[in-house]
């Protein structure tokens, strides 16, 4: 007759007391082991690769965003231009005898003036005035004022009101000072031209 095993303590479970301090399975240590080994290979090329994203997105806002302010610039710079261009609505050519240009005319209404551009080489004598008339056929003609700078351009104030009906310019040679429009202009003229109306 063979003896029994002795019987586990009371209270005991019986896989417990079969093995109270065996070591854990080699299935769940394997893979607990492999699931931290991928935590630690995973988990910094992950943050590494969201950091990236996060600077390029963050690269490519502050990109558009310069180019924004750029655009908005170039376009303010733009506007500032046009509005600072002469706002040419007439213009003459007038010729000589020989019918060659001898002055470009051209009225800026904005600044109340007239750009006369000479487009010869002839220039008053000293005791001489060149003097610039509107003409509309009907009327005295009127004194537009000197062209007094010896330069190749200049300006001469002009108030609309002295242009309105007028549909020719020219130029007569006075004494030096020039003449009223009551006296007149001296015949003949210098040089004239049509006075057109610009398309705007």
């Amino acid at each position: 007759m063979t003896d029994s095993p002795a019987p586990p303590p009371a209270g005991a479970h019986p896989e417990t007391a079969a093995a109270p301090f065996g070591p854990s399975s080699p299935s769940t240590s394997s893979s607990s082991s492999s699931s931290s080994s991928l935590s630690r290979r995973v988990s910094p090329w992950w943050r590494a690769l969201s950091i990236a994203l996060l600077l390029v997105l963050a690269l490519g806002w502050a990109t558009s965003v310069s180019l924004y302010e750029q655009l908005k610039a170039q376009v303010r710079h733009l506007q500032a231009k046009i509005v600072a261009l002469p706002q040419v609505h007439y213009l003459a050519v007038l010729v000589d005898g020989q019918q060659r240009p001898a002055l470009l005319v051209t009225y800026d209404p904005k600044a109340e003036a007239l750009q006369v551009q000479r487009l010869n080489a002839v220039r008053e004598g000293p005791e001489d005035s060149m003097q610039l008339w509107a003409l509309d056929g009907k009327n005295p003609p009127r004194s537009l004022g000197l062209v007094l700078s010896k330069y190749q351009t200049l300006q001469i104030p002009v108030q609309p009101q002295a242009l309105q009906g007028a549909v020719e310019l020219a130029v007569s040679v006075e004494d030096k000072g020039g003449v009223s429009d009551r006296q007149g202009p001296r015949l003949p003229y210098l040089f004239r031209g049509w006075w057109i109306q610009k398309a705007i």
